[in-house]
């Protein structure tokens, strides 16, 4: 489904209502090192008590240009027609770094200023002009930036829900998806996917000809994460986060419901679901999938965690490093990135790598997904305009 967008960003929706809790590696209890909270968030383990995050799907009619249709238009830095995240430009039409074992290619744009290079003046993670930093990364006159060292504030993240199994043919659509709201799938399950990614930068199925309780087979899993006609409907957004000046950078939502009016929703081929014990109607859209990736410079001091159900993957170099598959309860897992860590992912000091997370909400009745990355960043540009030139606009 193309996504159109604003003219001054290429960003279509916006994901609100964050919350901020996080827990120590191991359990759900709160410790003393935990960033502060806001008021009236909670910190418990279910997130019951909370508001979900939503996505919007207003759009702005001031562009013309429609992410995904394959044509460069407009405000577009780049459109390869699909909602990949990934493959050098992102589902939001914006320049991705691109990097193999840590060495990147010069991208004016991609919001990477590689260490030791003389090519970029400048990279605030776009090709706009006069914002500071100009379309071929040179500094503008009228602006003081600063090279910064932290993630950006939101990075792309795609969403591709499902019918569930339970849900009848309709027209010309198919039973629902086997591997979602399935009664006859359960319990945790480590090993579903191999320990590196595929070709397509995607999770590869690692259960063929093996017992499984919570997968099909090879191809309906390859359904999760690619836009599927007739099976999935892909929905573009962003994970805002929370910056810290102790280096955390978090996402929380104890009710994660980002698709609740989109979708097979949207589409009058699904209902919200209220046969849970914790939501209310008129309930939410279960039985989606997530994909978001971001990049760092390797330091050796960073810490990733992620809490939430059900299925959780985390390949970091593309290499598998958290595996929370299966169909579970909220739980957590952390990675610090030690020299040893590091070693087995294939890190070196300096170099510059991505991050994916991959997820999947496939049953009833909870849905939560957090995540905090501490001491994670590369170098960018953040600009502003001095106060003379501030002065003569106002």
């Amino acid at each position: 489904m193309p996504i159109p967008h604003a003219p001054s960003r290429p960003l279509s929706f916006l994901l609100a209502a964050l919350f901020l809790s996080l827990a120590a590696c191991g359990d759900n209890t709160p410790s003393e090192d935990d960033p502060p909270r806001a008021p009236g968030q909670s910190a418990s383990a279910t997130g019951s008590d909370d508001a979900g995050t939503v996505a919007s799907a207003a759009f702005d009619g001031g562009s013309s240009s429609i992410c995904g249709d394959a044509f460069l238009e407009d405000d577009e830095e780049c459109d390869d027609g699909n909602h990949d995240t990934g493959d050098g430009c992102s589902p939001l039409c914006t320049k991705e770094p691109q990097c193999t074992n840590g060495v990147c290619a010069s991208i004016c744009g991609d919001g990477v200023m590689l260490p030791g290079s003389t090519a970029e003046a400048c990279d605030d993670g776009n090709t706009v002009a006069n914002d500071g930093c100009s379309p071929t990364c040179q500094l503008e006159p009228g602006f003081t930036c600063q090279t910064t060292n932290q993630l950006p504030s939101s990075i792309p993240i795609v969403y591709r829900d499902f019918r569930g199994y339970d849900l009848p043919p309709l027209g010309a659509l198919p039973r629902g998806h086997i591997d979602f709201q399935n009664v006859n799938q359960f319990g945790e399950e480590k090993g579903l996917v191999q320990t590196t990614l595929n070709a397509l930068g995607k999770p590869a199925y690692a259960k063929t000809g093996l017992p499984t309780n919570t997968t099909s087979n090879a191809a309906n899993f390859a359904q999760w994460y690619l836009d599927t006609d007739l099976v999935n409907k892909p929905v573009v957004g962003t994970l805002t986060f929370i910056q810290y000046p102790s280096g955390q950078q978090v996402f929380d939502a104890p009710n994660f419901f980002p698709v609740d009016d989109l979708g097979w929703v949207a589409a009058g081929a699904e209902a919200h679901r209220t046969n849970n014990y914790d939501v209310l109607p008129p309930g939410h859209n279960y039985s989606f999938t997530t994909e978001t990736r971001f990049w760092f410079e390797y330091k050796g001091t960073e810490r990733f965690t992620f809490q939430g159900d059900d299925d959780v993957w985390v390949f970091i170099n593309r290499r598998l490093a958290i595996d929370m598959g299966g169909l579970h309860v909220t739980e957590q897992s952390s990675i610090i990135l030690t020299p040893a860590v590091a070693f087995n992912l294939g890190l070196t000091p300096g170099g510059i790598y991505e991050v994916a997370v991959f997820h999947a909400e496939r049953k009833t009745s909870r849905s939560w997904y957090h995540i905090n990355a501490q001491n994670f960043g590369v170098r960018r540009s953040a600009c502003v305009p001095t106060p003379a030139a501030a002065s003569m606009t106002e």
